[in-house]
């Protein structure tokens, strides 16, 4: 478009030469002025078309997009139903913590190597201290949790 217009620049800077080479009177003003308004109406016709390509343009984008969105949700919507996943572990703490009970407070395996349990207690305990605003019973259910995973009490229960 931007093309258009500039050749009709030429266009009229040509015509606006060609009116100085004729000799000055009634004839020239006229031509000047049937000159420029050729070249006004032809700029004036590219927009007028461009705009009717651009409308349709948006509409054949919105169709698209229309028709995109309406296979999604139904792709969506066809979909077989999932299990919800579940991040935390339901019902509180055994009387007598086991070793699976010991493993799961501290996110790790059953059969974890002690520097692995070591690692998670380190992790686990700065998150939930006493002094940095966790509980005193997490603290010791950590705690316990440690100390069934390395083997020092056979999960003697709580200090609660």
């Amino acid at each position: 478009m931007f093309e258009a217009i500039g050749h009709y620049r030429v266009q009229y800077k040509s015509a606006l030469i060609q009116a100085k080479g004729m000799k000055e009177g009634h004839k020239s003003l006229i031509w000047l002025i049937r000159a420029i308004l050729f070249v006004y109406i032809q700029i004036y016709a590219v927009h007028i078309l461009a705009t009717p390509f651009i409308a349709g343009l948006a509409v054949a984008a919105a169709a698209l997009a229309g028709r995109y969105g309406i296979q999604a949700w139904q792709a969506f919507k066809a979909r077989p139903p999932t299990a919800k996943m579940r991040r935390f572990y339901d019902g509180g703490f055994q009387p007598t913590m086991t070793k699976r009970e010991a493993a799961l407070i501290l996110g790790v395996r059953e059969n974890a190597p002690a520097d692995k349990v070591k690692e998670a207690h380190r992790k686990v305990m700065v998150a939930n201290h006493p002094d940095a605003g966790g509980s005193h019973y997490l603290a010791s259910k950590i705690n316990e949790a440690k100390d069934v995973m390395l083997g020092k009490t056979k999960g003697s229960g709580s200090a609660f």
